[in-house]
């Protein structure tokens, strides 16, 4: 699935040991899961290496994608997708809140009051 660069929410980078948070399209999030956006990028990467990244689908969904270098012997594909699945389960609430904030402010779906509450 090719990913536009506007639904990318963050990602990290081992090889060049960068954090990315789109702030042009998602400045407005509280800094406390922006925080803790930071934090499971980084660890993902100081884990496993490679490139991870979490987007929003077009619908709203969460999309957590890990990728590596061609070169990279040192990636273990299978680990990767081992702590994909973990995040997901131990972020499921995180992941539900950003869901609900994508349909509600980017694409003027839901209820704001469900969002406030």
């Amino acid at each position: 699935m090719d990913i536009s660069e506007k639904n990318v929410l963050c990602g990290a980078n081992a090889y060049e040991q960068k954090y990315y948070f789109n702030e042009k399209e998602y400045g407005n999030l509280p800094s406390a899961i922006k925080d803790e956006l930071h934090i499971i990028c980084v660890l993902f990467t100081e884990e496993v290496g490679g490139i991870f990244t979490i987007a929003f689908e077009e619908d709203g969904g969460i999309l957590l994608n890990t990728a590596a270098d061609d070169a990279d012997y040192l990636y273990d594909e299978v680990s990767a997708g081992l702590l994909v699945g973990e995040i997901r389960r131990k972020r499921q609430e995180l992941f539900e809140s950003l869901s609900l904030y994508y349909e509600t402010f980017v694409l003027g779906k839901g209820d704001m009051n469900a969002v406030n509450n």
